[in-house]
């Protein structure tokens, strides 16, 4: 870590979400999609209609944000093609979290 930052604090699925969705909504920018209302049951496929690469963007952007504790090609990689496609805001927000809680002990 570096120690001219101060540790961040204990992330909430509210902080969380407020990343997650200024992220997503960097990548809709692409699209002028920017204004899509994003909420923790949104999808990645059927109501944000993102693809493949948009997700490659979004990894990209939460390894700048948060590190490299927050992997979304090996969470991505873990997961059916099924649970890939009905994917949520909420379920990514909970791994992240997940992750970052899991970090802090170590």
């Amino acid at each position: 870590m570096n120690p001219t930052q101060p540790a961040p604090a204990q992330p909430t699925a509210d902080t969380v979400l407020a990343d997650v969705t200024g992220m997503l909504r960097t990548v809709l920018a692409e699209y002028g999609d920017d204004d899509v209302e994003i909420g923790m049951s949104t999808t990645f496929n059927r109501d944000l209609e993102l693809e493949s690469i948009d997700l490659v963007t979004l990894a990209g952007l939460l390894e700048e944000r948060y590190g490299q504790r927050v992997n979304l090609a090996e969470f991505l990689a873990g997961m059916e093609f099924d649970e890939i496609i009905e994917l949520t805001v909420g379920r990514l927000v909970a791994y992240v979290a997940g992750s970052l809680d899991a970090g802090r002990t170590v």
